[in-house]
């Protein structure tokens, strides 16, 4: 690291979830990436780059490929920013996954055959200069002006001040992967790990069917609702779950499930809820398979490899639909732009 003459950063600033756009002016709109956070380190007194999780948790080593774009920084800089793999011109979440892993040699093959890049959002020092007590709209030109003389596999986010544009993109860049709009005040200043943004994320729903159950520690009621959605051949796929029930109906949703139990419910050759996943780490995960009968409503904000990033919403019970109806096709991405029409949109002069 260099010898900062002040206290280096650790962690990234945080954001907010709000469900409406904060209104102009004092604003800036950006694209939110789906990626791992981290914060880009130029080389330091021992020659070394890094590149740090939000949890400060070395992740140079996951992407050696990215050695680098790092040491292209000048001395002194740190770059907030997001890792990404693109895909089809469409970031690629479980691809990323895929890359953390203890072995060298897939390590080593991977970063040929799922290279990473680097978007860049803000920046916190530059030439052992802190940058973090300046403005965003400051730090927000310094940053153009670095990334104007960074190549591939940097890439600077999109930045407006214009609502109706912010707006557009909030729909027409979910296609490339991102999941939102980020607002950031125009005077503020970079607040280590507090929550000074906001996030603005997409909100939509589905018809899913209640495939099974995870019973809640307690034992005696349920603790989330596991989802499944068709394919074309009629398997039933698990693609998500719900858990964000109160204890009074978690005990009369167990009693309602425990009726409809089975020996299976999933497709047997399709993803089932024990597969290890981003939700089960690799741990055991059981499950109480049930028929197939119940349809329910839920909202989400992120889908990964036809599956939802995140715990979904219960809505509403939808005993009028027929289960057969809950397929795959409603996860589906919209049009609109890739990922390499959203990097563009950060240099409309161009």
């Amino acid at each position: 690291m260099p010898d900062w003459p002040f206290e280096p950063p650790r962690k990234p600033m945080e954001a907010r979830v709000r469900e409406r756009f904060p209104e102009p002016p004092g604003w800036a709109y950006e694209p939110k990436w789906d990626g791992f956070r981290a914060l880009a380190w130029s080389a330091g007194a021992d020659g070394e780059p890094r590149l740090d999780s939000r949890n400060e948790r070395p992740l140079l080593r996951y992407f050696p490929e990215l050695r680098a774009a790092l040491d292209a920084l000048p001395a002194g800089t740190v770059v907030d920013g997001e890792i990404v793999v693109v895909t089809g011109n469409v970031t690629d979440f479980d691809a990323l996954q895929q890359r953390v892993h203890p072995a060298e040699s897939r390590i080593e093959r991977l970063s040929v055959e799922t290279p990473a890049q680097l978007v860049a959002f803000d920046l916190l020092a530059v030439g052992s200069e802190d940058l973090r007590g300046q403005p965003f709209g400051a730090r927000r030109g310094r940053l153009e002006a670095l990334l104007a003389s960074l190549d591939a596999p940097w890439s600077l986010t999109p930045s407006t001040r214009d609502l109706d544009t912010a707006e557009e993109w909030h729909a027409r860049f979910e296609a490339a992967g991102c999941d939102g709009i980020v607002a950031k005040r125009l005077d503020g200043t970079y607040v280590e790990g507090k929550r000074e943004m906001l996030k603005i994320k997409h909100r939509r729903t589905i018809d899913a069917v209640v495939g099974g159950y995870r019973v809640h520690k307690e034992g005696d009621r349920i603790g989330s609702l596991l989802l499944g959605m068709y394919d074309a051949e009629g398997r039933m796929h698990f693609v998500g779950h719900i858990s964000g029930f109160a204890d009074e109906e978690r005990v009369a949703l167990l009693a309602r499930f425990e009726a409809l139990r089975a020996d299976a419910s999933f497709g047997e050759d399709a993803r089932q809820p024990g597969m290890e996943s981003r939700w089960s780490g690799g741990r055991e995960s059981g499950f109480v398979p049930v028929r197939p009968e119940v349809v329910l409503e839920a909202s989400y904000d992120q889908v990964t490899g036809m599956r939802l990033r995140h715990a979904a919403r219960f809505e509403r019970w939808r005993p009028d639909k027929d289960p057969a109806e809950c397929t795959l096709d409603g996860l589906e991405l919209p049009d609109g732009a890739g990922f390499a029409d959203v990097v563009a949109a950060a240099h409309p002069d161009t």
